[in-house]
């Protein structure tokens, strides 16, 4: 991509002059990952695939509730019914499978042959109810209210020379990554970079990129069309991608459809030896569109 760089960060919810011009994200997405495990045996009414099948649904729900658990002891927000929503949206979430971290047959000297799997799953609230959440007054800076990342542009269009701005801003402290993808569908990674290596930022604070540890700018050239920039962020460091040190930046090789879910295979940290914790997550992007002059 032919491209020079420049990124900052602000808050999605400014007030309504402010907004004026101002392009709006054109996704927003939240979720919990956590570790989870799973067992089942065999017994006398299931076969094999059965039990491993049984071992796995019990594996999402031990998810889905370390996920609830997490959301009760870390979002402690002080509306009733903004509470009220966010549980809402945490019981009716679905489970998405990241990674299988183990699977295997073990003999139980009561129960005969069982299967034990643990995965690596991602929990989505019910998409309405984090909507109505997003909207309440006063969440997109509360640290008390789960991960949110707000990401927009200075304007919808660019032509030949202009210079991009980019606005992020999260509610809580994050590490990121943050993903250019230009009109002919390459991507590079614009934070972390070869200048920049550190991709942690505290919560309610604007961030500019580049700052003066970067060495790009992001100018508008060919390609032309619509583009977009994308922030994975997460409460613990994001997993690993595939990249290729470019100038200032990180030509990113991992295939386009499969960032996302390498970038949600993060660090899940616990807390003392049986005490199971989460991760949250939230991605967040805005559209342009790029002419010539």
């Amino acid at each position: 991509m032919k491209r020079t760089f420049v990124v900052l960060f602000l808050s999605l919810f400014l007030t309504v002059g402010l907004l004026a011009g101002i392009a709006r994200p054109a996704y927003a997405a939240q979720s919990t990952i956590t570790d989870a495990e799973g067992y089942a045996c065999m017994g006398e009414d299931k076969s094999r695939k059965q039990t491993e099948q049984a071992a796995l649904a019990d594996a999402k729900r031990n998810a889905a509730e370390y996920a609830m658990t997490y959301l009760k002891s870390e979002t402690l927000v002080k509306d009733s019914e903004l509470q009220k929503d966010l549980i809402g949206a945490y019981a009716n979430a679905s489970i998405k499978i990241i990674q299988e971290i183990e699977k295997k047959w073990y003999k139980d000297e009561s129960l005969g042959e069982c299967f034990k799997t643990r995965i690596k799953a991602e929990v989505i609230p019910d998409e309405k109810a984090m909507d109505r959440v997003s909207k309440s007054k006063g969440v997109a800076d509360d640290p008390s209210a789960p991960l949110t990342i707000n990401v927009w542009t200075d304007r919808k269009e660019y032509k030949t020379g202009e210079k991009i701005k980019v606005y992020v801003k999260g509610n809580k402290p994050f590490y990121a990554r943050v993903v250019y993808k230009d009109a002919g569908g390459k991507m590079v990674q614009l934070l972390p970079n070869p200048f920049r290596s550190s991709n942690y930022f505290n919560g309610g604070v604007i961030y500019e990129i580049p700052s003066g540890e970067d060495r790009f700018e992001l100018e508008v050239s060919p390609p032309f069309g619509n583009e977009n920039i994308i922030v994975y962020a997460s409460s613990s460091q994001v997993g690993d991608i595939d990249v290729k040190a470019t100038g200032g930046v990180y030509e990113i090789k991992t295939k386009a459809e499969d960032i996302g879910e390498k970038t949600r295979g993060v660090v899940i940290a616990e807390k003392g030896a049986d005490k199971k914790t989460a991760s949250e997550f939230s991605e967040a992007g805005a559209n342009i569109k790029t002419e010539e002059r």
